[in-house]
């Protein structure tokens, strides 16, 4: 997607109030343009069906449905669909649920200056998640997953990289990764960068999320 080009967004939200909120948010960045907003997770279907966006957002919460449920509806039909979830909490279940369907990102309402950086994000492909997601991924799944380790090696990352994929999977910073691992935090950081090289990622965040997600995709 070009810098220039206008993001185009379907909004579901079952707070009425809330989701006008949030279109006159969205607009007000002047790139972007709420196609439609719905209310519901039939809608949210619906409206991706007939306006194919570049980005769903998604409350994950609705009192008829919910967006984890009309995210995989979507999924199933269109693979390459760009969602992002808003909630107005960090829930364990709901984010990896989220992770794991293939969703983009996983914002919190409440953080507003995050929402017009995280559509664009997502637009051009990237992921967004809650900057606290690591950390809460870790201590919700098992970290010795051999799948996962396995994906790393086969991805050309050695013995060593694998190590340092899990213990930033784990929400460790370098300087803990360092010190587990017996490392100089220069060295800690060129491993990451060549890690991130191999696996064509932007940030600690994604190596996270190509962890723990089944398909390995960020």
């Amino acid at each position: 997607m070009t810098a220039n080009k206008e993001i185009t967004v379907v909004l579901v939200d079952d707070d009425v109030l809330a989701a006008k909120a949030l279109v006159s948010i969205i607009e007000h960045a002047g790139t972007f343009r709420v196609l439609a907003f719905g209310h519901s997770e039939d809608e949210a279907v619906l409206l991706y069906e007939q306006h194919v966006p570049d980005v769903l957002l998604l409350d994950i919460r609705m009192g008829d449905g919910s967006g984890i449920a009309a995210a995989t509806r979507v999924l199933a039909r269109h693979g390459d669909a760009h969602i992002l979830f808003l909630s107005t909490f960090l829930d364990r279940e709901y984010l990896i649920d989220a992770v794991r369907i293939g969703a983009k990102g996983y914002i919190l309402k409440q953080d507003y200056e995050s929402l017009v950086p995280a559509l664009t994000a997502v637009a051009n492909g990237q992921t967004v998640f809650a900057e606290a997601v690591a950390g809460e991924m870790a201590q919700v799944l098992d970290l010795h997953d051999h799948d996962a380790e396995r994906r790393l090696r086969e991805a050309g990352l050695t013995a060593r990289e694998c190590e340092i994929v899990v213990k930033i999977a784990a929400g460790m910073n370098n300087r803990e990764i360092a010190n587990a691992l017996y490392l100089s935090e220069g060295t800690v950081r060129n491993q990451i960068s060549q890690i991130l090289d191999k696996l064509q990622l932007r940030d600690r965040t994604q190596l996270a999320v190509y962890y723990f997600r089944p398909d390995g995709q960020s």
